[in-house]
């Protein structure tokens, strides 16, 4: 199973902590040279060295994907320095719950930059070089992965831009499925419940501690139970497509 990966390329976003720093090693632990893709450099190269640690092979790419330039760019790169692109996933997100009513509206701003459009400008910059690896060797195959929520299967009061943008994601994911899976490139939506991860720290503190009460009793599930979903998606043989997984706590009602 380790190996399965081997002589292919990944790229994650939102790779500095939580889902994406998980999803980096895991990948890099099945063989795939990892782009590792955020804001905060130090913790890429920490990320980095644990990846190189134990064999594996990075490259750190800080940028701000809500920059298209900045999104082609780091594609590019990627592709320059380690050859080629088997795997994307689109993992970076913000969530700024809150009423929609006398919203600070640069909250939505910041939530459709990241979570709408700096899914866009990867996936837009990354298709034609999976259409390359999926026409070629080792697999035959190429995958983008974007991350989703719960939240994109059924709103929710206090978070409808939330809702909004992860609606959209679903939305794009299987448009875009429809349009590529013929020629071997498999798009997939991971949408995750409950997840210990820093994603609850942009939160406003009158807004924070009510969201966090809805899952007090609950036992959340860990980053890297999510990377290792995505690990399942990217790793199954070139006629087995997972178009979707919903995986939340056994203790998360709705």
């Amino acid at each position: 199973m380790a190996d399965r990966l081997t002589g292919t390329v990944a790229l994650v976003t939102g790779a500095s902590s939580g889902i994406g720093a998980a999803t980096g090693l895991e990948l890099a632990r099945r063989g795939a040279a990892v782009a590792l893709v955020a804001r905060r450099k130090d913790r890429l190269e920490q990320l980095a060295a644990d990846i190189q640690g134990e064999g594996g092979r990075a490259f750190v790419l800080a940028a701000d994907i809500t920059e298209q330039r900045q999104a082609v760019d780091a594609v590019e790169r990627t592709v320059a320095e380690l050859g080629r692109l088997d795997t994307v996933v689109n993992n970076a997100g913000v969530m700024l719950l809150g009423p929609i009513v006398d919203a600070p509206t640069a909250e939505w701003d910041r939530m459709v930059a990241l979570n709408l459009q700096g899914l866009l400008y990867v996936a837009h910059a990354a298709l034609p070089h999976l259409l390359t690896a999926a026409d070629a060797g080792p697999r035959n195959v190429a995958d983008l992965v974007n991350i989703s929520s719960v939240a994109g299967r059924r709103a929710a009061t206090n978070s409808g831009v939330y809702n909004l943008t992860k609606f959209g994601v679903n939305a794009f994911t299987e448009s875009l499925r429809q349009e590529v899976t013929e020629r071997h490139v498999r798009v997939s939506v991971v949408e995750p419940g409950a997840v210990a991860t820093e994603l609850t720290d942009h939160l406003r503190p009158a807004i924070r501690e009510p969201a966090l009460k809805v899952f007090a009793g609950v036992e959340s599930l860990q980053a890297e139970d999510i990377a290792d979903a995505i690990a399942y998606i990217v790793t199954r043989p070139r006629r087995v497509a997972v178009n979707e997984i919903l995986i939340r706590p056994t203790e998360q009602v709705r």
